[in-house]
């Protein structure tokens, strides 16, 4: 073999040597491109999974909520209402000024009971957060709140409607009462303030915060139900949801949903 052939079969080589190893990184190339995208899918599906679960958990919440509003009130507030036609009655029959004042005031406790069992079933129900604003909706739970005298709940909002669909509006509303309910039962708190708000590019945003005693978030159970449940209602929607607390220094919750571009 001659210098010559010898030469164009080294240059020959130097090339299928080249181009293989340029084959074999567009192939890993490739290869690394393909999982990427697999296991992009594979994200997407398990999330998209992820969200039907919790949705359905949401409907079978939510239906059991509507069966619990529609037992208060077809079953026991007619019982309660039966009640307070009787002692209207008895009332009426009654000479005694002293039992009839007595009987008086039993027809006011029940009335006022069944009153208050009327807005719970009306609160458990689909038709309450359909036909009211979301404003109107914390509104009414700060009010009820504030009756009780515990605790001071302040609601501030930027806007006086806002579009809503009624899961947007369920979610926004059960994690407010769930925020309130925590906050009473294990913070002490003296106060609570909400914000609602709403811009150019947030549909809302939520802001909770009180002035209780504040929990270790290192020490809390992460699985506990009220703050996995205002966890999972946020992400049913594809909102964003943080909670931070601190020993002494309150807890405070803040969930964006940005618009869709």
């Amino acid at each position: 073999m001659g210098k010559t052939e010898l030469l164009i079969t080294i240059i020959l080589f130097n090339i299928f040597f080249v181009l293989f190893v340029a084959a074999v990184m567009v192939y890993i190339r490739k290869y690394k491109q393909r999982k990427k995208e697999y296991m992009n899918e594979i994200e997407i599906k398990n999330e998209i999974h992820q969200r039907e679960l919790l949705a359905t958990q949401l409907e079978i919440q939510q239906a059991t909520m509507q069966q619990i509003g529609r037992e208060l009130h077809d079953n026991i507030g007619q019982k309660l209402t039966l009640v307070s036609l009787y002692t209207q009655q008895l009332l009426y029959e009654n000479r005694v000024p002293e039992v009839s004042e007595r009987i008086d005031q039993v027809s006011q406790i029940i009335n006022q009971s069944l009153e208050e069992l009327r807005n719970l079933s009306k609160t458990l129900t689909d038709d309450n957060i359909n036909q009211k604003e979301i404003v109107t909706l914390i509104q009414e739970e700060v009010d009820n709140t504030n009756t009780f005298k515990r605790c001071k709940v302040n609601f501030e909002h930027n806007f006086k409607q806002l579009d809503l669909g009624f899961v947007h509006k369920n979610v926004l509303l059960r994690i407010t009462q769930e925020f309130i309910q925590n906050s009473i039962k294990h913070a002490n708190c003296k106060n609570i303030f909400i914000k609602l708000n709403t811009s150019e590019d947030i549909l809302w945003e939520l802001h909770i915060k009180d002035d209780g005693i504040g929990f270790d978030k290192a020490t809390i159970k992460s699985n506990g139900i009220g703050l996995t449940n205002m966890k999972n209602r946020a992400a049913i929607i594809g909102a964003d949801f943080s909670l931070e607390s601190q020993k002494n220094s309150g807890t405070e919750l803040h969930i964006i949903l940005k618009k869709q571009p």
